[in-house]
């Protein structure tokens, strides 16, 4: 059975002389003579059966050679891209001494069943620094901070604000040694006196002195109730956390500071007391990039021949991870380093290239030159030699972006460690690219050639250097407002799942995305031309509908399929089912959002007799307040919908 052939383009003879006349009748119209027997004519349908016959034998060409084609173009197919996320390494017990964490170190997902699992591995060395408390004071708004830790120690309790609190104050808490990127947890022993706030939601940060100015902590758990009962705070430090000077006494400083809170949002009435407080490091947070590194690979041996090329055998290579290959040759071992390109490789020099995408190493070929000599591009291996791959990362790929709290498997022991988790989901895996993804990118370049004029040839030229996104943008300030002339490449970020009230903060892109499509577009832009990346505004969207289904079905099916068919109008990634008003590729920027698409969403869908009613609130994602029903939502041109706590009720109709 022979394989289907490619089809490179689907234009025939006659649908390239129509094409042709059109054109004809849009940039010379003074030609209006359009039969055979006009010798211009003649000359387009000469050209049209060339074409014709082109497109013929290149739909022949087998995918292996268009592939080498396109490499002879330097289009080659990209190779998956490695997941990344955060570790956090728990103690079984508070130190004294510093518990290192090198890199290097494997985290594994559990197996289940015959799913392999995905293994992450520790990109940058961490130090868990064990710490106490050293000093306590508090700062009260424009004055200047109180150092009270001799008072403390004495037994004297510690009023935190001032009375009555005012937003500014603060409580300082100062570590016998700066902890950067580590767990901290203070045991607290507080007074019922903080009274009117909301202990789920205290109006209070926390944050850390890091040389330039105070960041915040993150709070991963708060049991005293904004510092009205006794109980523990687990902090997460930033990192940059330093030691510093506050009243002449040298240490990690922290604080919790009063905030203004959100509207209606209770606030202190009355300064809490703290009576105790001990700190200690509990663990420790680091990067981790998705990969199970394989120490070595034996490849084969050389038959001294240029150009020669070896298979890894564990693929797919995550990009960048194989940096050099051994040559054991009987003078001994030599190092041959991996480089993008053979072009400035002397004869001598023991060069490689590593095709991440297929696994393929290649050594350096002869090239005859225009005068007839044979010129060698990088050493050849001695015949006989033995070849070795060193150390590179195995992995890669989409099924690297694992949820939150699923690597918890230590596959390298660390002393003194008892558990590990990844509190947040791993972003930024992508499949290696297809071949059809390939060919299209090849198109795209042909037509741009790394130059962005049009906003297409932007957003083109973002995509490639940012694979992650599920979605880019690129708009153009309007004429008149401040930032007139201004080119703004929106980035959205693939999210697992848009239906977590939580997901907008996922598709807020990284800085790691945004510096990648920044490098890449301002090396494009043409002179004059300013151009800013970043994501884009998110307006949230709560929808209340009443939904009378067809006699006979079943409510709770039709109440699911009327929320997803919501959720996926309102999404700002691209969907598959494109069931929504404008959900095939994503709700279009900067478009109002009227009731009677969300009406039209619902009634399309199967078993719903009617839409007795049907409201839409703008809502606020941060807060998960909402605003007054309105029948139209109108948004910037740089803002997408995002649905927020949709509520559907499905009754059968009478």
């Amino acid at each position: 059975m022979s394989l289907p052939s490619p089809d490179l383009d689907d234009r025939r003879f006659q649908d390239l002389v129509d094409d042709a006349k059109r054109f004809i009748q849009r940039r010379c119209p003074e030609w209006t003579d359009h039969n055979v027997s006009d010798p211009g004519v003649a000359l387009i349908e000469a050209f049209a059966q060339m074409v014709d016959q082109l497109s013929y034998r290149l739909n022949r060409v087998p995918e292996k050679i268009h592939l080498e084609f396109l490499d002879l173009l330097g289009v080659q197919m990209t190779a998956p891209q490695a997941a990344r996320t955060e570790l956090t390494f728990r103690l079984a017990t508070p130190q004294k001494a510093d518990v290192t964490v090198p890199v290097g170190t494997e985290v594994a997902t559990p197996r289940t069943g015959s799913a392999p699992a995905r293994v992450f591995t520790v990109s940058r060395q961490l130090d868990i620094v064990p710490t106490a408390l050293g000093h306590i004071g508090t700062a009260h708004a424009g004055q200047t901070p109180e150092l009270s830790t001799e008072r403390f120690e004495s037994g004297e309790p510690v009023t935190c604000f001032a009375q009555p609190p005012a937003p500014g104050d603060a409580l300082l808490v100062g570590l016998t040694q700066a902890a950067p990127r580590c767990a901290v947890a203070l045991h607290v022993d507080c007074r019922m006196d903080g009274v009117g706030v909301d202990p789920r939601r205290p109006p209070r940060v926390w944050e850390a002195w890091c040389g330039e100015g105070w960041l915040p902590c993150e709070v991963e758990s708060d049991s005293t109730g904004g510092l009205n009962r006794p109980g523990e705070i687990l902090l997460h430090l930033p990192d940059g956390h330093v030691d510093s000077l506050i009243g002449r006494r040298r240490a990690g400083w922290l604080r919790c500071r009063i905030t203004e809170g959100a509207p209606g949002q209770p606030v202190y009435s009355s300064s809490p007391k703290v009576d105790a407080l001990e700190a200690y490091t509990v663990g420790g947070t680091t990067g981790a990039v998705e990969g199970e590194t394989i120490p070595h690979d034996e490849l084969g041996t050389s038959d001294g021949t240029p150009g020669q090329s070896f298979t890894l055998h564990r693929t797919p290579v995550v990009a960048g991870s194989l940096r050099a290959v051994a040559v054991e040759t009987k003078a001994g071992r030599q190092v041959w380093k991996a480089v993008e390109s053979f072009a400035d490789s002397s004869p001598t020099d023991r060069h490689v290239t590593v095709d991440e995408a297929s696994g393929t190493i290649r050594f350096g070929p002869a090239v005859r030159q225009p005068d007839g000599e044979i010129r060698q591009y990088g050493a050849v291996p001695d015949i006989g030699a033995r070849i070795t791959a060193g150390a590179y990362r195995r992995g890669g790929g989409r099924a690297g972006n694992v949820a939150a709290s699923t690597l918890t498997v230590l596959r390298t022991p660390v002393a003194l460690v008892s558990r590990v988790e990844n509190r947040t989901p791993a972003t930024g895996g992508v499949d290696a690219e297809s071949v059809d993804s390939v060919r299209q990118r090849a198109g795209h370049w042909l037509r741009t050639q790394d130059r962005a004029v049009t906003a297409h040839d932007y957003e083109t030229i973002a995509r490639a250097a940012c694979r992650e996104a599920g979605r880019i943008e690129c708009v153009a300030e309007p004429a008149g407002t401040e930032h007139a002339g201004l080119v703004r490449v929106l980035i959205v970020p693939q999210v697992r799942d848009v239906r977590d009230e939580n997901s907008w903060r996922d598709l807020v892109p990284s800085e790691e995305m945004l510096s990648a499509a920044a490098r890449a577009v301002e090396a494009a832009r043409p002179l004059g031309v300013t151009v800013s990346v970043s994501g884009p505004a998110y307006q949230g969207v709560t929808v209340v509908a009443e939904i009378e289904a067809a006699k006979g079905a079943d409510r709770a099916e039709v109440k699911e399929r009327v929320l997803r068919a919501l959720y996926e109008c309102l999404s700002p990634l691209p969907s598959d089912s494109g069931s929504g008003t404008g959900s095939r590729s994503g709700w279009p920027l900067g478009r109002a959002l009227r009731l009677s698409d969300l009406y039209a969403v619902a009634a399309r869908c199967e078993d719903v007799e009617s839409v007795p009613r049907l409201e839409m609130y703008p809502a606020d994602l941060g807060t998960g307040e909402r605003q007054a029903a309105a029948d139209r939502i109108d948004v910037g041109p740089a803002t997408l919908f995002l649905s927020f706590r949709h509520q559907v009720a499905v009754k059968n109709a009478r």
